[in-house]
């Protein structure tokens, strides 16, 4: 019989290219990681993978092996779906993924209060820019930002919150200096390749021809708050910041439509039911302040 766990670790170095990168993704050491590969390779009898100096490339056995391992994970992780939808318990793990901005500017003391409700649920915010991949178990609850609804995948199961706008911030501060007549013209803040909106150029106030840059949005948030320029920011990011000000002569700007997304069985077990009508209130309740139209969330 084939160990599953030695086909996951033969797929985690498929997928990274190296024995380090697997041991990242799968959260073990480099020893486990080329152990279960070594297991593997044993029992099947064939080598796998080729050990170049760029890492490791999959032989045509290893090629062949793929394909089963992954129908062998899409199976895995279809009896997980099955098993977890049928948990009624109101205790266990709950992994819930969404964008940073939503985690540390708005609904963290939500998430607070519901861990304080249902102190048996284990809370694991997962608030990353990247996706998780909710077929494969990666989370068992998003809360993301769609902008079309036709791109949400056909297989989750989606509950429609409300509509995000953002809109162009600068520190009080430095507009007050734009108001006393100080000549610069201002940098506009960006997050890393990204570059200045075309539009910027028609405000009123004069735009610099080279960007600020940063790699996230809570150094972009740092960089409009001290100053260096404006930026495009959540309303419900810079209106409940007491040193920003919406930047006069600009409008807001929709983001999409905030959506509470589960898959399959999962969104059936009584702790994601729980969660996804508590959280569902809580965005019906910040509507205004996401759309631009309240200051605060409290």
């Amino acid at each position: 019989m084939i160990d599953w766990d030695d086909v996951r670790y033969f797929l985690a170095v498929a997928r990274g290219g190296s024995v380090r990168a697997a041991a990242e993704r799968v959260g073990v050491n480099h020893a486990t990681v080329l152990r279960r590969v070594a297991q593997l390779e044993e029992r099947l009898g064939a080598q796998m993978f080729e050990r170049l100096p760029s890492g490791y490339r999959l032989t045509a056995a290893g090629e062949e092996v793929l394909e089963f391992a992954e129908q062998m994970e899409v199976s895995s992780h279809q009896l997980e779906t099955r098993l977890f939808g049928r948990d009624q318990s109101v205790r266990g793990r709950l992994r819930v993924t969404l964008a940073p901005p939503l985690a540390a500017h708005l609904l963290m003391p939500d998430f607070g209060e519901f861990a304080r409700l249902h102190p048996d649920i284990e809370m694991e915010i997962l608030s990353s820019g990247e996706l998780a991949n909710l077929t494969n178990r990666e989370a068992d609850v998003a809360i993301r930002v769609v902008y079309d609804r036709k791109t949400l995948p056909p297989n989750l199961h989606g509950l429609k919150g409300p509509e995000l706008f953002g809109g162009v911030y600068i520190s009080r501060d430095r507009l007050a200096a734009c108001h006393a007549g100080v000549p610069d013209p201002i940098r506009w803040i960006v997050i890393s390749i990204h570059g200045i909106p075309d539009w910027a150029h028609a405000g009123e106030v004069r735009v610099a021809e080279v960007p600020f840059r940063v790699t996230d949005g809570e150094a972009q948030i740092v960089a409009v708050r001290q100053g260096i320029g404006m930026t495009t920011l959540p309303c419900f990011v810079g209106d409940a910041d007491p040193l920003l000000v919406r930047m006069p002569g600009t409008d807001l700007h929709m983001y999409g439509t905030l959506w509470l997304l589960t898959q399959g069985e999962t969104r059936k077990t009584k702790r994601v039911r729980l969660f996804t009508d508590f959280v569902s209130r809580r965005l019906a309740a910040y509507a205004p302040l996401l759309a631009g139209l309240s200051r605060s969330p409290n």
